[in-house]
């Protein structure tokens, strides 16, 4: 599958993005338990070792399934952790990004 458009760029934080994207799923997992793997076709990938660009090459981020995204989303912020998106809803789940520890990127999902 090919992602791209406005919604994913927001969504990934990178402008005019158009990217092969593959999810690895491990059937059965409790919790869920999935790689997503991205080729970069627009912009070129950024080749550096910043933990902060969702641009870059290599590991992204890491995600975390949750069952209440709004309540946990109010106390990850009055943790004094920054949103890096709006919640967005897609895909049968709902996400958002945040600042991680040391400018990392984390992501919270819950699945419909």
């Amino acid at each position: 599958m090919v992602i791209k458009g406005p919604v994913f760029s927001d969504y990934m934080g990178v402008a005019g993005i158009s990217a092969d994207h593959v999810t690895l799923v491990l059937p059965g997992s409790a919790p869920r338990l999935e790689v997503q793997i991205l080729h970069y076709l627009e912009p070129e990938a950024a080749d550096d070792t910043g933990i902060t660009n969702p641009g870059r090459i290599g590991f992204n981020h890491i995600c975390f399934a949750c069952d209440d995204l709004d309540g946990l989303v109010t106390r990850v912020e009055a943790s004094g952790f920054r949103l890096r998106n709006e919640v967005l809803d897609f895909h049968s789940r709902r996400l958002v990004f945040l600042e991680g520890p040391e400018g990392g990127t984390v992501k919270l999902a819950e699945w419909h």
